[in-house]
């Protein structure tokens, strides 16, 4: 059995345009919030935790920080693999995206913080 090698791990993530993770079910997810801050641009299926952290881009509204499919099947998944080959092309703009995914506050700190506030809320406090 190899083992996990998280050095080798790390420069595939930072290595990478894009992380592609079309699951059909996904509870939370850790590896699009990695990819997130190595800068590498998740293509998710939106379902989950994904959907929680993985927010569409929008070439309009220049919002999101990556890239996200509704349905499970091979259709959506290549036309948004196809989207965010487009965005790739645009190198400004693939930039911008990058560092706004890079920027994003994904740490447990803040999930704390939100945790005790549902908890006070909950207490009527």
């Amino acid at each position: 059995m190899t083992e996990f090698n998280d050095p080798l791990a790390r420069r595939i993530y930072a290595g990478c345009d894009f992380f592609l993770m079309p699951s059909q079910f996904e509870p939370c997810g850790l590896s699009q919030m990695i990819a997130l801050r190595y800068g590498t641009l998740p293509i998710v299926r939106a379902t989950g935790g994904l959907r929680d952290t993985v927010f569409p881009y929008n070439e309009y509204t220049n919002k999101g920080n990556g890239f996200a499919f509704e349905n499970y099947n091979a259709h959506d998944m290549l036309h948004t693999i196809r989207y965010a080959l487009g965005v790739y092309e645009n190198k400004e703009r693939l930039a911008s995206l990058c560092v706004r995914a890079m920027s994003q506050d994904l740490s447990f700190q803040k999930s704390a913080l939100a945790y005790a506030k549902v908890y006070v809320d909950a207490a009527g406090k």
